[in-house]
């Protein structure tokens, strides 16, 4: 039968459970779970498609987040790349302008693999920073080297922010503009004069010299580095043209590729704007007391424990908890809550959350590097080095696929006029046009553009995921586990009827309900004094009052003796009559708790208790049965709580009395019948969030286990998040899939153009920027919302 323990509390504090245990104590379970994560943690090794070895003390001013790919990418440069033997005890890092892609890392990589006192690098292709770590006393000769491969390296000293990467300059649009127009005029020479004039080929050079030396120079250092990139294919394609005569092709070849190059670094800019954005939301300084007046100090300097000011309008530089005034806090940034949520003193607040109406003063909490928005951009930057399952298949498609067509280029110029199909001259154009075929642009690029976006699109309305692996765990989920106290409800039990035995009123019994809670801070205490003072009644003094641990509470109200608690204590003073026993059997099949009032060996009143269920958790429920996901409840509380709290929801199926051992029992036989997410709150689900395919947590804004243990942490306390993932993962799936049948469509029909002779040189390059561009610009409309 139902009834309500009273537990034992040592320690901090923590959100107690109702469940039919007897005098089992909630701590425990909570040790017992985490010492099985811990254990599940130890047996399990998550792939999460990088080598990288990832070391969470880190500290996180650092700027290690990590690329979004490019087109240029043919080989599967890592974020994260060990070069050599040591400690690394130094790390420094360096702002290269040029790094916009794996294409320029891998050429970085090369250039110090040999170099002793590197031990390992990070690449951040958003910032364009390499993070080094080394045992080297200055960098001089890492700049040296990195020049050698065509780069500037910019040391950042201490804090100091990479400036924003730089994607043209006016020179540089200039030069192109006239490396165009004098493409184009050699194409017109050429129609009009005829390919073999020296005008036409003067007026091919002039523009290859304005506007292609960039990328021949490039291609150079790849065949000098024995790199085969983009540029080493171009190189070879545009040198080709000219041998056989094809000089304006050659020239627009170039042209073509420079707004190429030019479009895609625009297009990434804006994917790595949506995390800059969150970079954006913190401050850089605060006001902080300072003796009897304020000063503004820099908020990365900013200790635990000052004491800031804040003011209408202004961003709440550092997490804290307010000591002085009331107001209004926009925290959609954190959590996705897009309507203020009013705070007072005790509060805590968020850093990049906005003051609204009053002035507070706030204790700092933590430092600047330790908030949970910084958390969050580091993890959203993290996610980047974390390839989803599809980008390390593309990687390893693009990987053969390079070499592959490179092949079978050469062998159709030499093989196709051997063999009497074609005269040299078309066969060498037209393997020129395989090579351009040969970069796998658009293909490479589609899945990075369309995961970052969507990453950095989630983050901003509350959802945190922790990179493409689990976005596309997400997508493939079908059935979602989910606790039941402070997920599917408020974890915060009320008085839901109270009912008198003896003939006593509501009030009175409700009354000394109360005198026996008045100086308890259990939750089942705050329950019954809630409920009192929503009915205006006044609790009468008591004396001698104590606790009985695992039972209740015991005192003297109005001179008279009387006890508080569960169904144990009214059998162990002999109060349990037919009548007592009824109205729990009634109130257990309802999935209620009871507190029993009682005087002795009679039983006064039964206060019936239970958790409130999330008001949007019925919507949430239908909701994910419409997207084709079963819903299971997994709780720790009696099967006939769990099932009532079923019945309101319309959950599919529900298990009540489950220890944390139980719950992944229960995972492990549903994930042989699919993909299994479990809902949680990160401590008490630690076990099963770890165990579940997807682990996602709820309320993670307040929790740092929170943040750590799951895949996927939702910032808020809305159930309804969960929905919008599932949604939202599912979106990102089918662009990722639309993105990759264009890319490979307009690939393969090139190729086969090719073979026929019809396509150009030019023709390919313009498809192949094309591709790129709608790839691109799809990938990137997941950055704007997330929807259904």
């Amino acid at each position: 039968m139902s009834s309500v323990t009273r537990y034992r509390k040592a320690g901090k504090p923590h959100q107690d459970k109702l469940h039919n245990h007897g005098g089992d104590c909630c701590s425990a379970k909570v040790e017992a779970g985490l010492a099985l994560a811990d254990a599940q943690r130890r047996e399990r090794k998550h792939d999460h498609g990088n080598d990288r070895s990832h070391d969470h003390k880190r500290d996180h001013q650092h700027d290690h987040g990590h690329g979004t790919g490019c087109s240029h990418r043919h080989d599967d440069a890592p974020a994260r790349v060990q070069l050599g033997q040591g400690q690394g005890a130094k790390r420094s890092r360096l702002q290269i302008q040029a790094m916009d892609c794996p294409t320029e890392a891998r050429l970085i990589e090369k250039a110090l693999s040999g170099m002793n006192g590197v031990v390992a690098l990070e690449f951040n292709f958003i910032e364009r920073v390499l993070l080094l770590q080394h045992d080297l006393p200055n960098l001089d000769d890492v700049k040296r080297a990195i020049a050698k491969v065509g780069m500037q390296a910019v040391e950042l000293s201490g804090g100091e922010q990479a400036s924003a990467p730089v994607v043209s300059t006016r020179r540089a649009n200039l030069l192109l503009l006239a490396s165009g127009l004098t493409a184009a005029a050699s194409e017109v020479a050429a129609w009009t004069l005829g390919d073999g004039q020296y005008g036409v080929a003067a007026l091919a050079l002039a523009s290859i010299l304005l506007g292609g030396t960039a990328t021949l120079k490039k291609g150079w250092i790849a065949l000098s580095t024995r790199t085969l990139n983009i540029h080493f294919l171009m190189s070879v394609a545009v040198i080709g043209a000219m041998l056989i005569g094809q000089w304006p092709e050659a020239a627009m070849v170039l042209f073509l590729f420079a707004i190429a190059e030019r479009l895609e670094a625009m297009s990434l800019s804006r994917a790595g704007e949506a995390v800059r954005a969150l970079m954006a939301l913190a401050p850089e300084t605060a006001w902080v007391a300072d003796g009897a007046g304020w000063r503004e100090a820099q908020a990365a300097e900013v200790a635990v424990g000052s004491r800031m000011r804040v003011r209408p309008g202004e961003r709440v530089p550092l997490d804290g908890r307010i000591v002085s005034g009331h107001s209004n806090f926009n925290e959609a940034p954190i959590t996705g809550e897009s309507l203020p949520v009013d705070k007072g003193p005790d509060d805590g607040v968020f850093a990049g959350s906005i003051n609204g109406s009053g002035v507070i003063e706030i204790e700092t909490t933590a430092a600047a590097s330790g908030s949970v928005l910084a958390r969050i951009i580091a993890t959203v930057r993290d996610a980047q080095a974390a390839k989803a399952p599809t980008q390390r298949f593309i990687d390893r498609f693009a990987a053969g696929y390079t070499p592959v067509v490179l092949a079978l280029a050469a062998l159709f110029a030499v093989g196709a006029p051997l063999a009497g199909l074609l005269p040299w001259h078309q066969a060498i154009y037209s393997a020129l046009v395989m090579l351009v075929i040969a970069c796998p642009c658009a293909l490479v690029i589609a899945t990075p553009v369309t995961v970052v976006s969507a990453l950095a699109s989630a983050a901003r309305h509350g959802l945190l995921v922790k990179g493409g692996a689990p976005l596309e765990m997400a997508a493939r989920i079908d059935t979602v586990c989910l606790d039941k106290t402070g997920t599917l409800t408020r974890g915060e039990p009320s008085i839901t009827r109270v009912l008198p035995l003896a003939g006593d009123s509501e009030e009175a019994v409700l009354a000394w309900a109360a005198a026996l809670d008045s100086h308890s801070t259990h939750p089942l205490a705050r329950a019954v004094l809630d409920e009192a003072a929503k009915r205006g009644v006044a609790a009468p003094a008591s004396q001698q009052v104590r606790e009985l641990i695992g039972r209740g509470v015991s005192g003297l109200v109005d001179g008279r003796s009387m006890q508080l608690g569960s169904r144990r204590l009214a059998e162990e003073q002999g109060a349990l009559s037919s009548q007592l026993e009824q109205t729990l059997q009634a109130l257990d099949v309802a999935g209620e708790g009871a507190l029993v009032l009682l005087s002795g060996d009679q039983a006064l009143a039964v206060l019936a208790v239970a958790d409130q269920v999330r008001p949007e958790a019925a919507a949430t429920i239908d909701r994910l049965n419409r997207l084709g996901v079963r819903t299971v409840m997994l709780s720790g509380d009696s099967p006939q709580v769990a099932a009532a709290v079923a019945r309101l929801t319309g959950m599919d199926a529900a298990h009540g009395g489950l220890l944390p051992q139980d719950k992944l029992r229960h995972i492990e036989t549903l994930q042989q019948d699919g993909k299994v997410a479990m809902v949680g709150d990160g401590v008490n689900d630690a076990p099963a969030l770890a165990r579940a395919d997807l682990g996602i947590a709820m309320g993670a804004a307040g929790s740092d286990s929170a943040l750590e243990t799951a895949g996927v942490a939702l910032m808020d306390d809305k159930l309804s998040r969960l929905a919008d993932l599932i949604a939202h993962a599912r979106r990102t799936a089918r662009v990722l899939k639309v993105n990759i049948a264009i890319a490979l469509g307009i690939k393969l029909v090139f190729f086969g153009l090719a073979l026929a002779g019809v396509a150009s040189l030019w023709m390919a390059v313009f498809a192949d920027v094309g591709t790129s561009l709608i790839v691109i610009g799809n990938g990137l409309r997941l950055a704007r919302k997330v929807q259904a």
